[in-house]
């Protein structure tokens, strides 16, 4: 298909293998959908940048070509289509021609357990499977993908099922290796063989090497014959060892039979396996095509050490990790325990030393110094699982354990063995702390536990004395698609200028699914809340708690404040503007937004000169039907009876939501007060907790609340009237209230 021209039109009729008539492909009452499943197998260079656009389903080109045009919608541009595949291979189309992704994560922790359970019938055995599992945190993490668990409960149950002291794998490499040996045996049984077929392991090794290197999952009939695999032998071989390798179904416009391996790390155990076999029986053309640069490998008296090094570096300058795993199998496959296993189907195969895997290990430790990013040095430590060494981990968790963790200067390998402990931990990331783990350098450390920042749910950073380096580092984490985090802490840190317009960027990214946001005291000024509210703008579907208190925001802040509140998609429900030098101006901008603004639902304007005027603007937004504030808080707002009486009139107007009230540190006085008595007493009052602390209320006002509540008693839940004057008669009312069966009154703070 590669080297052949097709109309689209063709190409269709060609798979359908019927007259496709081109007008239907065209007609509106018609509902196209394309599904291409495994884009991560294709291998047409699908080049996007380059390729010419084509409008034409008629016109014969290169099924590239085709393919192309079709997902950027320059043909049949109404038709939809469905893609699967593995992220590196989907990270080559645009993302405007994206427009929803769908994540496929495998197994939770209660799903693999449920998986062993079905999966095993022998309820003991399950169990002993499972125990197991979770005393190797590398096997299961694994487990999250259904085919190892699948393997893992093939190999296992075989195991446990024989007497007690049976050697179990404690290793990836271990378990494929039990798991090609149970396969091959099976295939003894079925086959009347007597030995197993050295040969095609061997061969099947080359395949699995050749199409790994080139970045192919499904191979042709030439690319078995390239490696020595009669096609009918393969055929037999996929008949009879499915587990292992199978043959797709034949395509009507393809090349013939299509095979490939179950999954891909069984494609990677035998590559690894066929280049170490190789490499010990001394054929180095093998490693040709892939490090022929390395003239210390290709030289007959390199050892396993040098082919180990060679395979750490071409692994770590692979772009998407498509080695990691072919590495690990690799180092693994050189363990003296899985050379045993080996010699079941090889008898002749001979053991390394010691000394190599000393070696080895060494050179891993040195190239994890050289700060790698984390995807890599994280792979790098489970290789040196895979060798069985864990010195560096139990470092680390003697640190934890005794406290001193925040209080040790860190090696950057330390670093990097701490990240590795606390992302393979079993404890779920919800928060992460940077105080705990450093009290003398937070930039560094914060730089150091990124990939910890974004496997967590909250990141705890508060009074941490960031410096502008560090805001990179956060936007980074905003902005990855992998991240997991919805709470970002960093109140008491300056973002002022680059800091804020670093984080906005973080902010605006569509990977970003930050839902709450603290930044209060970070000296935050108005021209910052450009970008602030550009940010707001551009990704305003996630943030649902935006805390800006302590900040010299001032009125035309919160003017551009304003305009992302008042954006039709924003879906903020708490918004905290404490202390931010906000005047009436300011009202007017929040009073926009109220009416436009349906998702807000909790407003804190405390500590800000909003005074009476300010309260009046206010108002025509609470009274506006769109508005839902169900906790407003205006302590210390400068405000009098005045504004109480604008505020309860806009409050009678819209009285449904509200369910808390702060006006706590302004001169209400009786007048005020009674004022809001007569709104309690409305029975559409739905006000659950009211506070008036230090409001300048004598006994008159008490008694005026105590009756308001006889004729309203279902709600009021709580009453604050610290710092007033309730005289002997409204503190008797009051507690009456309190005691009286029939009042919901809960709380009564006199």
């Amino acid at each position: 298909m590669r080297d052949q021209k097709y109309s689209l039109n063709d190409l269709l009729q060609r798979f359908f293998m019927k007259e496709i008539d081109e007008s239907s492909l065209r007609a509106k009452h018609h509902s196209l959908i394309f599904i291409f499943d495994g884009l991560d197998e294709c291998r047409l260079n699908l080049d996007f940048q380059n390729n010419k656009n084509l409008w034409d389903a008629t016109k014969a080109t290169s099924v590239d070509i085709l393919l192309t045009n079709l997902i950027k919608g320059n043909l049949l541009p109404s038709a939809h289509i469905w893609m699967t595949s593995r992220p590196a291979a989907a990270n080559q189309i645009p993302p405007e021609c994206v427009s929803r992704i769908t994540e496929i994560r495998g197994f939770g922790n209660p799903q693999k357990e449920e998986y062993f359970r079905k999966r095993i019938t022998d309820q003991s055995l399950a169990n002993k499977t499972i125990a197991h599992l979770k005393s190797s945190r590398s096997l299961y993490i694994m487990c999250h993908i259904p085919v190892f668990c699948w393997i893992s409960a093939t190999v296992l149950e075989g195991i446990l099922r024989e007497a007690e002291g049976a050697a179990i794998p404690k290793t990836l490499t271990q378990m494929y290796t039990h798991f090609l040996i149970q396969m091959c045996i099976r295939k003894e049984k079925y086959t009347d063989t007597t030995c197993v077929d050295k040969e095609m392991i061997f061969k099947l090794g080359q395949l699995a090497f050749r199409q790994l290197v080139r970045g192919n999952l499904i191979f042709y009939e030439e690319d078995l014959s390239d490696c020595g695999i009669d096609v009918k032998d393969a055929v037999l071989y996929s008949g009879v060892c499915t587990q292992i390798f199978r043959e797709e179904s034949e395509l009507s416009c393809g090349k013939g039979k299509v095979f490939c391996f179950v999954h891909l790390s069984i494609q990677e155990h035998l590559a690894a396996l066929y280049v170490y076999i190789s490499f010990i029986e001394g054929d180095r053309a093998v490693l040709n095509q892939w490090i022929p640069k390395n003239p210390v490998v290709m030289s007959p008296c390199s050892s396993i050490c040098d082919l180990h090094k060679s395979a750490v570096d071409k692994t770590l300058q692979s772009r998407n990790g498509e080695l990691d795993l072919f590495l690990r199998f690799l180092l693994g496959l050189s363990q003296e325990s899985n050379q045993s296993l080996l010699q079941i189907l090889l008898p002749e195969i001979s053991v390394c030393d010691s000394w190599s895997m000393k070696e080895t290990i060494e050179y891993i430790k040195i190239r994890i110094r050289m700060n790698p990013p984390p995807e890599k040095y994280i792979n790098l430590f489970y290789c040196l699982n895979e060798l069985n060494d864990f010195s560096l981990e139990e470092e680390i968790q003697n640190f934890q354990s005794t406290g001193r963790l925040s209080k040790t200067k860190l090696s950057s390998l330390q670093w990097s063995a701490l990240v590795f402990v606390l992302l393979t931990s079993e404890r779920e990331l919800s928060v992460f702390d940077l105080r705990k783990y450093s009290l003398d350098n937070a930039n560094e450390c914060l730089r150091r536990m990124l990939p910890v920042v974004m496997a967590s749910r909250t990141a705890e950073l508060r009074n941490c004395n960031l410096s502008d380096n560090s805001f990179p580092a956060i936007a980074s984490a905003l902005d990855s698609k992998s991240s997991n985090l919805t709470e970002l802490k960093l109140s008491g840190n300056t973002l002022h200028g680059s800091g804020i317009k670093i984080l906005s960027e973080g902010f605006k990214s569509s990977h970003c699914k930050l839902e709450i946001l603290e930044l209060s005291d970070c000296n935050i000024a108005a021209d910052d809340c450009i970008m602030l509210a550009s940010a707001l703008n551009s990704n305003p579907s996630f943030l649902r708690e935006l805390d800006l208190s302590f900040n010299l925001l001032g009125d035309s802040g919160i003017k551009l404040l304003s305009g992302a509140l008042r954006n039709p998609c924003c879906k903020l429900k708490k918004l905290k503007l404490f202390g931010c030098e906000l005047t009436m101006k300011s009202c007017e901008a929040m009073s926009a937004a109220l009416k436009n603004n349906s998702s807000l639902t909790e407003l804190d304007l405390s500590k800000n000169a909003l005074q009476d005027s300010g309260v009046k603007l206010l108002s025509y937004g609470l009274k506006n039907p769109r508005c839902t504030i169900r906790n407003l808080s205006l302590k210390d707002c400068r405000l009098t009876d005045i504004g109480c009486h604008w505020l309860c009139t806009a409050l009678k107007s819209n009285p449904s939501h509200l369910c808390e009230l702060c006006l706590d540190r302004n001169t209400l006085r009786n007048i005020g007060v009674r004022t809001i008595s007569d709104f309690l007493k409305e029975p559409y009052c739905k006000l659950e907790k009211l506070s008036l602390s230090y409001c300048n209320v004598s006994e008159e006002g008490c008694v005026a609340l105590a009756s308001a509540l006889t004729l309203n008693p279902a709600h009021l839940k709580e009453l604050w009237l610290t710092g007033n004057k309730p005289g002997a008669c409204g503190r008797s009312q009051l507690s009456a209230l309190q005691e009286h069966k029939d009042y919901r009154l809960e709380k009564l703070q006199l």
